[in-house]
């Protein structure tokens, strides 16, 4: 259960680093701006919801 409650700060870490990858490398593209965002916005809405429901 405590995995559980972390799972959306996850998803944002992973949004960041669809972000910045690419940037080091420069190869930047909008779909992989689209996917980090979609990452990161879910990843931020995931933990609002799991963090209501646990507490």
């Amino acid at each position: 259960m405590s995995v559980l409650k972390y799972l959306g700060v996850f998803i944002l870490l992973v949004g960041a680093a669809v972000l910045i990858v690419p940037a080091l490398m420069s190869k930047v593209t909008n779909e992989i701006l689209l996917a980090g965002l979609g990452l990161i916005i879910v990843g931020f809405i995931g933990h609002i919801i799991l963090f209501k429901k646990i507490y």
